[in-house]
């Protein structure tokens, strides 16, 4: 004779059998699915996945998402409207980024300075790429990336992967970056 309490065990014991159960097809379903259809980015250096998680103000408003840039080249450069150097460089990276646009390059700049300034100065001298404004935390990125001093001009390329294949602290020229560009194919 069976009582109340054994009925009521036996059922939940079923109940939780069938759960069982259910949970191990899920399973199996689940590692037999094909995998996602878009591939996925491959892994980068911890330095240039803090690039790529990165999102910018723009100085004429809207946001710079880094991640919109990944899979071609890029030449990131951290400027400052206060630095010389940096302001000279500034028509060479122009003219790099309109030779190599064909074969896949981008260049953006950083603004490493309040936006005020920047604002003012991209009006009287705009720029043919994107900028965005660092601020004073882009000092911080720039180390990440391997600017161990924190100077400026610091120029970083990375490759369609996504990782740094280049940098430079102080100005860059423009023969220098296309024999870059020509470097990587």
């Amino acid at each position: 004779m069976t009582t109340p309490t054994t009925n009521s065990n036996r059922r939940n014991w079923l109940i939780g059998a069938a759960g069982v159960a259910a949970a191990a097809g899920g399973v199996g379903l689940a590692l037999r699915r094909p995998a996602a259809q878009a591939p996925a980015m491959a892994a980068v250096s911890p330095a240039a996945a803090a690039f790529w998680a990165a999102r910018f103000e723009q100085p004429g408003g809207g946001e710079l998402v880094a991640a919109t840039l990944r899979g071609q080249p890029l030449l990131l450069n951290f400027w400052a409207t206060w630095c010389a150097p940096c302001v000279k460089e500034l028509p060479e990276l122009a003219q790099f980024g309109r030779e190599f646009k064909t074969k896949g390059w981008r260049v953006v700049g950083l603004a490493v300075d309040a936006p005020t300034p920047v604002r003012e100065f991209l009006q009287k001298i705009p720029l043919d790429f994107p900028v965005g404004l660092a601020g004073l935390t882009g000092t911080d990125l720039t180390r990440t990336l391997g600017n161990t001093q924190g100077g400026l001009p610091f120029s970083v390329a990375f490759g369609a992967d996504g990782e740094v294949i280049w940098r430079k602290l102080g100005v860059t020229t423009l023969e220098e970056l296309q024999q870059l560009a020509r470097m990587q194919g």
